[in-house]
């Protein structure tokens, strides 16, 4: 039928397993490289921040209580998922940034690696950064890595979805809950992953993706007392000093922004960033 009206869709957030509107109503326009108009999204406010800071406390348990292997797994069905939908990622790539097809699909496929090589640190990650510690006395001293707990994170703004996922994947490898604010300009990667989540086996509320404005979001996560770490990869182009002070008040670890087209590049540090060192000492003999 000639003269059709188009449906436009509206994206939500992704909190606790669920997809829940903004409790603000608020929305933005999500447009192409030339102009278009694609959908809407949800614009986060500081009390949606809040709701996926405490759905990530509650799913801490189960996650960091899951065995190593089993959470590898988990990633690694992600990374199937992602495989599946390669050409919907590559095409929305395409549509929000302008990139040829060519380079779309170059910037899922990267993507897919970095989740794939992340799973694998998962059962290995605890042997590399653990040690049996020498001690002058008749002790056994053992350092063990263990999740820090909730972390909040600002995705590479200008990134759509490679940024995003070597942001996200690196802090659930030891059983971090994760709390990320997506790139506000290439939001309709984030959301779609986020649907890759929920129809895989992780857990509801370990991964909570919030759209909308970083400088908006960002200061409620610095300053919340159930945020543990704060990752500010993506935070280059707010006041991320700020961000800094305002974690210092509950001793919230900090990593600063990064520059460059690779930033947050794959790497055990970052892996390490959201670990904590637990030290046990164990006699080696009653006798």
């Amino acid at each position: 039928m000639s003269g059709r009206l188009a449906v436009p869709k509206t994206y939500k957030l992704y909190i606790g397993g669920r997809f829940p509107r903004s409790e603000s109503g608020r929305t933005y326009e999500i447009v192409s490289a030339d102009g278009e108009f694609l959908a809407n999204a949800a614009l986060a406010s500081r009390k949606d921040a809040r709701d996926a800071v405490a759905a990530a406390e509650s799913a801490l348990e189960g996650w960091s209580g899951a065995t190593a292997y089993n959470r590898g797994q988990v990633l690694y069905r992600v990374a199937e998922i992602l495989e599946g939908r390669r050409a919907q990622f590559a095409d929305e790539i395409s549509r929000q940034t302008g990139a040829s097809a060519s380079v779309a699909g170059a910037e899922v496929d990267e993507a897919i690696d970095r989740w794939v090589w992340y799973a694998g640190w998962c059962d290995k990650f605890g042997q590399v950064a653990g040690n049996g510690n020498p001690v002058a006395g008749p002790y056994f001293n053992i350092s063990v890595p263990e999740p820090t707990g909730v972390v909040g994170i600002v995705a590479p703004q200008d990134s759509a979805l490679v940024g995003l996922v070597s942001s996200i994947a690196p802090a659930l490898v030891t059983g971090n809950g994760v709390v990320v604010v997506a790139s506000q300009a290439y939001p309709l990667c984030a959301v779609s992953l986020a649907e890759v989540l929920a129809t895989s086996d992780v857990p509801p509320g370990v991964v909570n993706v919030l759209t909308g404005s970083p400088a908006e979001i960002a200061p409620w996560l610095a300053s919340h007392p159930d945020v543990h770490a704060l990752d500010l990869v993506g935070a280059g182009g707010i006041d991320w000093v700020s961000l800094q002070i305002a974690a210092a008040e509950t001793l919230t670890r900090v990593l600063p922004p990064e520059q460059g087209p690779d930033a947050a590049a794959p790497s055990i540090r970052r892996i390490a960033a959201f670990t904590e060192v637990k030290t046990v000492w164990h006699p080696k003999s009653l006798l």
